[in-house]
């Protein structure tokens, strides 16, 4: 054989790549039996059905819809083909031929019409509309392919770029860098040697940008990137999760050389792969696949519940074959929790690497571009949510990358902080209020709390100046005010661009949140505290600093960082901040986006995973159920017997199953070190909040979505977390409860705050937070002024503001001490199940007798204050009862139609509110008058007559409505109609007889006087109503009525109105006795209750509609 030498090597290796290519004369002919072009691609315009994703070079395809299917652009006609396909995920796949003819859709791909053929690896089996086995199972496995190698003694310099320059067009082809240089790659780190700058990757990718052109070094790392992705993604997952870490290890080394990471961080990481697919870990779909029954051979569930299906698992309770399954179960669940971290260590270290902010020898250093990167990704999936879904990062993506990234910022933050002892360490994390206003950080369209950032900028600029420093850029507030002129106009709806994320969905336990907020404790010195600690400011005033919102584009290291007298992001610090000291300002912003990545998504993915624990409960509740009947079910009937034991094999087969994949779950999302990172999340939110707070107007330049974390983040340890970690093993976990509780008890009537939905949202997190009985103690923790104001806030008049939950407040704090009210679900469903027995609204009840004093107190010292209170309250339960029996008119109607006929099921919903509404109104009267008796019997003062008279008028009302013999409401409470199960006699008589019995029995003898004598003056008082409490004067009806008799005090009641003498008599008298009135300055007449009632609600004469000025008495002339 000729020696080979540097003048032959070129035409060597063009003759070696030659090897088996077809000649130029065969190229150009027509090869018989086919038509299309010579390069067979994928046919991107027409010929395909679904959703999908096609690659730039038009051979590789991502479905994104159910059974979506694409044709290639090459047709056959004659003789025999093939075509090869790699497939690269697992999943029911069909892949043939069809005809031109042949049409898809959504239900129907190759292989399921008649001119169709298809063969499906996954269920070995050969399709043309029927189907037959046909074929061996196909399984994805660590393919054994041909390695380059490196062998004898160093090359020559010039000998490798003749090599280089014949491979490098190759090295862009997406089948050679996946099948040829990601393997040789891999095949050098199984070697041996450490992936933090393995020498040989190294090297090969410093030969890569030397010898290879950037253009081909830029392709060849973006389909190197891409092919890793695949690989990751769509690997199979085995127990130990090794092809995961085999493309991760690969994934780090690459990343490890500077110039390389930079360039796929400028234009692949965020660019292509907006996914973050490299930090996500796959829950397997089935069980056995990811070998999952080996790692966890003993499964175990709870099998301790009470009467309404909630776990009551007590360890004394469990026997001991229970307790060694259930110990076997954790040591398994330990085994995964530990191949997962190693997974998750790898993803860390990959974020650490984007995070080097030390890199600035070669350019901008990396973590300066992924702040920029990261910045634009995050606009992505805020301005297309809602638009665009497929646009978006998957929320499971989102989930296991905010986890990743609050790690690897933890890290960084406390190695800055180690390296400068004074700075705030991570635990103490926050963002400073600086950055709402600064035009540092772009915040896109998000809405901020006092309204839009144009509306801001121009209704604060002279606090900005006075308390900031602050000057904005006259030309940027001149460019937005056309805007802002249109966008007044737009309802409050257009103006966002996307809901807020209320308490866990705005309730979805509902709308995705149950109850409000927790934190972390110790974690944050009052602004007070800290300026004695720090020293005063120098006494000449700063210069000010016009600032000009700056894109993502436009901002440098100087803009983030600060240099010489440039506070960089902290630039602005208004005059209540602390002077803190930050050793990472580029860290600050990241911290922002995840709060910001958990509002878009993460919070809405984590309820979602939920369902396979309920899944569980469920199961587990049907199985114990079905072994209950097995034990009862009689020997005679075997039958029976045999169809139980089938239930009972299925119920368990699904258990093992559920068991094992709610142990990956919780490996994955809800561990405990999950746990810890949301709660330190929740820390930064209420950190960041109690600052913002301390700037005075500057607090409406904080997002919105701040608060929505803090009350989520509570949701979500409280809800989702339980029982696998409690939250009561957090750290500081009283006193953050204490924090939260006074955001949420100043924050939810703040007029600083205008925007709807999170005023709704405060309101509901309050509401839930009064529910439990540990955040109620924190609600009374808080400093007495705060509560005070609290309560003035709910006691406000319910016309000026949405007041269902300000009501349902109210309720709460008095469920547990009124007449009949000590009851958690109704007497009549007790023996139904709840749907959900973790709702607020089904928590037993938990009374606060503090801030009853303080309501007491409020109403009881503020006249006017307890006199529109009390009038609001009357007039909605007015209007609340009016439009309940209004509804139940019409359901009764519909009932008694002789056609078939259904009631619209929005109509009873909207009816069994009304009433609810009605039931809650009445206890809130009770509440009052049980606190303050005097707002109603001290005719002292001015309104209180008044006030007794229109709760007599409504009392009786409701009363002759709900007792009457086969009644409107009585019939409407037999038809038990699904949705009206809350209406029943039970709840709202016992809420009249509470109000009843406070006013006749608990009261002084004057009080008992004057109430009785204006109940029995009414003209709509029957004494039927008041026997019917007692359950009398229902002979001619057979079923059971409602009665009180047991009870003593409302027996008392009874004989307080047979005492107070002949009704009719002191109803003419006092009719006879009414004072008259004439108002200035039209003296138009009227009764005095008359008049004093209209005021209430409005200042116009009803007869002219001038002005009323005064009221005076009228006196009769006396007659001649």
């Amino acid at each position: 054989r000729k020696p080979l030498g540097f003048q032959d090597l070129g035409s060597h290796l063009e003759r070696l790549l030659s090897e088996g290519e077809p000649t130029e004369d065969s190229r150009g002919k027509a090869t018989e039996g086919r038509l299309g072009p010579q390069p067979v691609v994928l046919d991107h315009t027409s010929g395909f059905e679904g959703l999908l994703f096609v690659d730039d070079d038009l051979l590789g395809v991502i479905g994104h819809s159910n059974f979506s299917s694409i044709r290639a652009t090459t047709c056959v006609y004659k003789g025999k083909w093939a075509y090869e396909v790699l497939i690269s995920s697992q999943g029911l796949m069909q892949i043939g031929w069809c005809t031109l003819n042949c049409r898809f859709n959504q239900e129907e791909g190759v292989g399921d019409t008649p001119d169709s053929y298809a063969y499906d690896g996954n269920r070995v089996r050969k399709w043309n509309v029927t189907t037959t086995n046909y074929g061996k199972e196909e399984r994805l496995v660590d393919r054994d392919c041909a390695v380059w190698r490196l062998h004898g003694e160093p090359t020559v310099l010039i000998t490798l770029a003749h090599v280089f320059n014949h491979f490098a067009p190759l090295m862009c082809k997406v089948y050679l860098v996946e099948d040829v240089l990601m393997n040789f790659l891999l095949g050098i780190l199984e070697g041996g040697g450490s992936v933090n700058e393995h020498p040989l990757i190294q090297q090969l990718l410093d030969l890569f940008w030397l010898l290879m052109e950037d253009h081909e070094v830029n392709e060849c790392l973006k389909q190197l990137m891409m092919s890793l992705l695949r690989a990751y993604r769509f690997s199979p997952i085995i127990p130990d999760l090794g092809f995961q870490i085999h493309y991760l290890r690969l994934t780090t080394a690459i990343l490890h050389h500077e110039k390389s990471r930079k360039y796929l961080l400028n234009n692949i990481t965020f660019d292509v792969l907006r996914s973050v697919v490299f930090f996500y870990i796959k829950t397997p779909l089935r069980v056995r696949e990811a070998g999952l029954e080996e790692l966890i051979p003993t499964t175990w569930w709870p099998t301790h519940f009470d009467k309404e299906g909630k776990d009551e698992w007590e360890p004394k309770d469990e026997s001991s074959d229970e307790r060694l399954r259930r110990r076997a179960y954790e040591r398994g669940c330990q085994r995964l929790k530990k191949r997962i971290e190693v997974v998750e260590e790898l993803q860390v270290q990959i974020l650490r690497l984007l995070l080097n902010n030390k890199d600035k020898a070669t350019g901008e250093a990396s973590r300066y571009i992924f702040l920029n990167k990261f910045r634009k990704f995050l606009q992505e999936n805020a301005s297309n949510r809602g638009q665009h879904p497929t646009a978006l990062c998957p929320p499971e993506y989102m989930v296991c990358f905010l986890h990743r990234l609050i790690t690897a910022v933890r890290l960084c933050w406390d190695e800055g902080n180690r390296k400068s002892p004074g700075s705030i360490s991570s635990e103490d994390a926050y963002v400073p209020p600086q950055l709402f206003y600064n035009g540092k950080v772009d915040y896109f369209d998000l809405q901020r709390l006092g309204g839009l950032l144009s509306h801001l900028k121009k209704t604060l600029k002279d606090d900005l100046a006075s308390k900031a420093n602050i000057i904005i850029d006259p030309a940027e507030i001149q460019a937005t005010s056309m805007d802002d002129l249109d966008e007044d106009e737009e309802s409050g709806a257009a103006q966002r661009p996307f809901g807020a994320a209320a308490m866990g969905g705005a309730l979805a336990r509902p709308s995705w949140l149950s109850s409000p907020t927790l934190g972390r404790a110790n974690r944050f010195l009052s602004t007070a505290a800290v300026s004695l600690m720090t020293p005063r400011r120098p006494l000449t005033q700063p210069e000010k600093v016009k600032v000009r919102t700056l894109a993502v584009e436009q901002r440098t290291e100087e803009d983030i960082e600060g240099s010489h007298g440039n506070d960089g992001l902290l630039l602005g610090r208004p005059l209540e901040e602390p002077d803190q000291s930050f050793a990472d300002k580029s860290l600050l912003e990241i911290v922002d986006g995840i709060v910001m990545m958990y509002n878009l998504s993460v919070h809405q993915q984590l309820g979602k995973m939920v369902v396979v624990s309920d899944d569980v409960h469920e199961y587990a509740v049907a199985l114990k159920d079905t072994e209950e009947k097995i034990a009862r079910c009689p020997a005679k009937r075997p039958d029976i017997q045999e169809e139980l034991q089938k239930s009972q094999k299925v119920f368990a087969e699904k258990l093992n199953h559920l068991s094992r994949r709610l142990a990956w779950i919780n490996a994955t999302i809800y561990s405990k070190e999950k746990m810890l990172d949301v709660y330190w999340l929740l820390c930064v939110c209420i950190r960041t909040i109690e600052h913002a707070d301390n700037t005075g107007s500057l607090f409406a330049f904080a997002p919105e979505f701040y608060l929505n974390v803090a009350m989520n983040a509570y949701s979500a340890l409280k809800n989702y977390f339980s029982p696998v970690n409690s939250m009561e093993e957090l750290p500081g976990y009283e006193e953050t409860l204490t924090q939260l509780a006074a955001i949420l008890a100043k924050h939810f009537a703040d007029p600083r705050i205008v925007g709807t939905d999170i005023k709704d949202s405060l309101m509901q997190a309050l509401a839930s937070y009064v529910c439990y009985p540990q955040s109620l103690r924190a609600v009374e923790r808080i400093p007495e002024e705060q509560r005070v104001a609290m309560m003035r806030n709910l006691l406000a008049p319910y016309e000026q503001r949405p007041w269902a939950q300000t009501n349902w407040i109210l309720v709460r704090l008095w469920r547990g001490c009124g007449f009949g009210y000590r009851y958690t679900r109704l007497p009549h469903l007790l023996k139904t199940k709840p749907e959900d027995a973790n709702l607020p609204s089904l928590q037993k009840p938990c009374p606060s007798l503090l801030l009853q004093r303080h309501m007491a107190e409020l109403l009881s010292m503020d006249k006017d204050m307890a006199a529109s209170f009390l009038n609001s309250v009357l007039n909605q339960l007015n209007w609340a009862f009016s439009e309940f029996i209004g509804m139940i008119q019409e359901i009764q109607q519909a009932a008694e139609r002789p056609e078939r006929n259904f009631v619209d099921t929005r109509q009873l919903k909207v009816c069994a509110t009304c009433f609810d509404l009605s039931v809650s109104l009445l206890r809130v009267l009770e509440m009052t008058v049980t606190l303050v008796p005097e707002i109603f019997l001290d005719w002292s003062r001015p309104s209180a007559e008044l006030l007794l008279r229109r709760l007599a008028q409504l009392l009786n009302q409701v009363l002759n409505r709900v007792t009457a013999e086969k009644n409107l409401f009585d019939r409407v409470v037999n038809l038990r109609l699904p949705g009206l199960e809350s209406v029943d006699h039970y709840p709202i008589l016992v809420a009249v007889t509470g109000i009843l019995v406070r006013i006749l029995v608990d009261g002084d003898r004057q009080g008992v006087s004057r109430a009785a004598s204006v109940l029995l003056s009414d003209p709509c008082f029957q004494l039927h109503s008041i026997q019917h409490l007692l359950g009398e004067g229902g002979e001619s009806s057979k079923r059971k009525h409602f009665s009180l008799h047991a009870s003593v005090t409302v027996i008392t009641v009874y004989y307080v109105f047979i005492l107070s003498g002949e009704h009719l008599t002191l109803r003419e008298e006092a009719a006879a006795s009414k004072p008259t009135c004439f108002v200035a300055p039209c003296s138009h007449k009227s009764c005095k209750a008359c008049i004093n009632q209209h005021l209430m609600n409005n200042k116009d004469c009803f007869f002219c509609k001038a002005t009323i000025t005064g009221v005076e008495d009228y006196s009769k002339p006396a007659a001649f």
